[in-house]
């Protein structure tokens, strides 16, 4: 195990790190090809995907990482389900299965969708579950060399009775999701691969039906690189990974989008958790890595 200790110097004043006194971050695993998306299971191991083709698994206890899943079908965002199932975002490219799966507790793994009005879906990316257990989830297409058969970049809706709704579509490059605690807002990252367009973090109104509102524009990251996957804190911060080299970290915005803390990482990170019995430890994907840091908030 690599731990790594970063100074806090650059960062500005009215700006925070929310790491826990004397804590420090450290570097669990670097055998990837690219990680991404890692959740807490419900045995309290770390998931998370290797878009190399596999999904690992981190155990917390031991220190050890496994293979949990191989081939993962290009799996990019995981998330349990109340039931402890596994969902996966799986992506394009090569062995890529573009739809979203969920690995039962014996392992087999089935399709949940694959199709939207019968067409396959461009590159699932990431996922978020609301508290009546419907799943939202991002498809952009970002790599991969498969003939589209959509024309549109959307976020979708899975209802617990399988059926499906596009209900944001007014973006260019949706890509990490996540609802504030109080189920009332779904924020996106808008994020295209070309920094002459849009690289926004976006909030909608979440109604109560599963549909959403007008969407606010809440941070600019103008040509900088963006938002690829965040989370929430229990009083609705939003914790995101962005930005690259020097740029690269956590970016902690409040719920109206202003940028009140920085936490840099030595890779450009991919998408990051809560894990731990508190809760307050921030499991965080970067580069072909896996990091963890203590903070000084919990997660929701």
């Amino acid at each position: 195990m690599f731990t790594l200790l970063f100074a806090f110097t650059t960062i500005a004043a009215e700006e925070k790190t929310f790491v826990a006194s004397e804590a420090k971050l450290e570097k669990l695993w670097s055998e990837g090809a690219f990680t991404e998306g890692p959740v807490e299971g419900p045995d309290g191991n770390i998931y998370f995907s290797d878009i190399g083709n596999r999904i690992m698994r981190y155990d917390p206890k031991t220190g050890k990482t496994d293979e949990f899943r191989k081939p993962s079908g290009r799996s990019n965002g995981l998330k349990f389900d109340a039931m402890g199932r596994l969902i996966a975002c799986e992506g394009a490219n090569t062995g890529g299965g573009r739809r979203i799966s969920i690995t039962e507790k014996d392992g087999t793994v089935k399709t949940i969708v694959d199709k939207f009005e019968g067409k396959a879906f461009n590159s699932p990316n990431d996922l978020t579950l609301d508290s009546k257990g419907r799943i939202y989830f991002s498809d952009p297409r970002y790599v991969g060399e498969e003939k589209r058969e959509l024309d549109h970049d959307s976020v979708y809706r899975i209802d617990p009775d399988g059926k499906l709704t596009l209900v944001i579509n007014d973006v260019i490059k949706p890509n990490g999701l996540v609802i504030s605690p109080d189920g009332k807002t779904l924020y996106v990252a808008d994020h295209s691969g070309d920094p002459k367009l849009t690289r926004k973090l976006v909030a909608y109104p979440l109604k109560e039906d599963g549909s959403v509102g007008a969407r606010k524009e809440l941070y600019d990251f103008g040509k900088e690189r963006g938002i690829d996957g965040m989370t929430v804190t229990t009083d609705g911060m939003i914790v995101a990974t962005a930005g690259s080299k020097a740029a690269a970290g956590i970016y902690f915005f409040d719920p109206d989008g202003k940028k009140v803390g920085f936490l840099p990482t030595p890779e450009d990170p991919s998408n990051c958790c809560f894990a731990g019995k508190d809760r307050k430890t921030l499991y965080i994907t970067a580069g072909k890595s896996l990091y963890r840091v203590q903070l000084t908030v919990a997660g929701k």
